[in-house]
């Protein structure tokens, strides 16, 4: 199943291309944060939570809405699917 996952923007890593590291739940991974930058620069995205889907942060979310988003996809088993997946990836 492909679905959004929450995690929270650590560090930029291409200003110019729009890269960033993004923590999600202890796995961290590099995404293009383009979708959400808007009229904010790069560098102020960090900190920022962001729903992450195939390798982009598609929207900007509050904490509490990540935390919630979170503990749904655990209790339905889809974050630990998710992780895994992108620990996978990581090493290719």
């Amino acid at each position: 199943m492909c679905l959004g996952i929450p995690g929270r923007i650590v560090e930029i890593t291409d200003a110019a291309r729009k890269l960033a590291k993004v923590d999600v739940s202890g796995v961290r991974r590099e995404v293009n944060i383009a979708c959400i930058v808007g009229e904010r620069t790069v560098a102020d995205c960090v900190g920022d939570w962001v729903l992450i889907h195939v390798g982009f942060a598609m929207s900007r979310i509050d904490e509490a809405e990540a935390a919630e988003t979170l503990r749904i996809l655990t209790e339905l088993g889809e974050v630990q699917q998710e992780l895994a997946a992108m620990r996978a990836s990581g090493r290719a």
